[in-house]
């Protein structure tokens, strides 16, 4: 069998944002795994985005990467003063509340042309850049970078030529090769950071708000952290379609205002994992149970462990 050999960035977005990409499967991310976005985790974070855009003086939350507007959702029922638009690759789902509008991606770093002059707005970005392709490179002897091809259909890996000048300036100042063994991968930010930007110059005034999994200079992952995720399991990351593909982000290389871990950051927002006193047991059992419920979600999103690790990037935008 022929081997087709293409950059990991151009395989990449293919095999999520193509005609038949894994983004465009009718079940939805959700059939493949769960973010802070579904079930009751949504409900709690919903609530505490909403205090967020009290404070950012927001009336307009746009959610970009939403799947099928899970959090939207959440949103609606929270918080129905507030306007609410959804961006993703699919047309408007099913089901999703009337009040919510929807604009259609095309995908990976692009957004909608629609997508410009918002004010008093809250842009929140969960788990959208680390799926925005990037550049994968190797190390092949010391300071010294080839592009990384794949297979689509196999996942097989050879080298290519060298990263482009702007890609390995961004190495210099964002992930120095300095002391890399060969063999070790550097996932160039230079496609994220750029949009980063670009969603950053649709908004006149208001925020940006990134949640995703990242690394900052210094604690790199020499070993890089692409991967691959179909049916709530971790695969050998081939990007055929059939799987979620995604690497961390650089985060402390996007332009940011605040730069935290979901932790510290929901903490902030009113976030409380403490459990309700037993004695409410007794006195409304039912309200005990939805504060117990309200009270694990808010320990799953805030768990050092786990979710609580993401970081959350926050811009603010004033243009006059």
């Amino acid at each position: 069998m022929r081997l087709v050999m293409v950059p990991w960035r151009e395989a990449w977005q293919g095999a999520l944002y193509g005609p038949s990409g894994f983004y465009r499967r009718a079940e939805g991310p959700a059939g493949h795994f769960t973010t802070a976005a579904h079930g009751p985790l949504g409900a709690v974070l919903a609530t505490a985005l909403g205090t967020l855009a009290d404070r950012e003086a927001a009336t307009h939350v746009v959610d970009v990467g939403c799947g099928r507007g899970e959090l939207l959702t959440h949103l609606h029922a929270a918080r129905p003063d507030l306007r609410l638009t959804g961006v993703d690759v699919v047309d408007r789902p099913g089901g999703l509340p009337d009040a919510v509008a929807w604009l259609r991606s095309p995908g990976g770093p692009a957004l909608p042309p629609g997508l410009r002059d918002l004010d008093d707005v809250l842009v929140v970005a969960l788990e959208w850049l680390d799926v925005v392709p990037c550049t994968v490179a190797e190390v092949v002897a010391p300071g010294r970078l080839a592009v990384v091809l794949v297979d689509p259909s196999s996942g097989r890996e050879s080298h290519g030529g060298p990263p482009s000048p702007d890609e390995l300036e961004w190495c210099v100042r964002h992930w120095p090769l300095d002391g890399l063994a060969p063999g070790a991968r550097v996932e160039v930010g230079t496609t994220r950071d750029a949009a980063w930007a670009d969603l950053g110059s649709r908004v006149r005034r208001g925020a940006l708000l990134a949640v995703d999994y990242g690394h900052t200079r210094g604690a790199r992952p020499a070993a890089g952290t692409l991967t691959a995720y179909r049916a709530g399991t971790t695969v050998r990351p081939v990007p055929d379609g059939t799987c979620d593909l995604t690497a961390h982000v650089a985060v402390d290389a996007l332009e940011h205002d605040v730069l935290a871990t979901q932790r510290e950051s929901l903490r902030d927002l009113g976030v409380d994992p403490g459990i309700p006193p037993a004695a409410h047991a007794r006195t409304d059992p039912a309200a005990y149970l939805a504060a117990l419920a309200t009270a694990s979600a808010a320990a799953a999103l805030t768990d050092p462990a786990g979710l609580g690790g993401f970081r959350w990037v926050l811009r603010r935008v004033h243009r006059s």
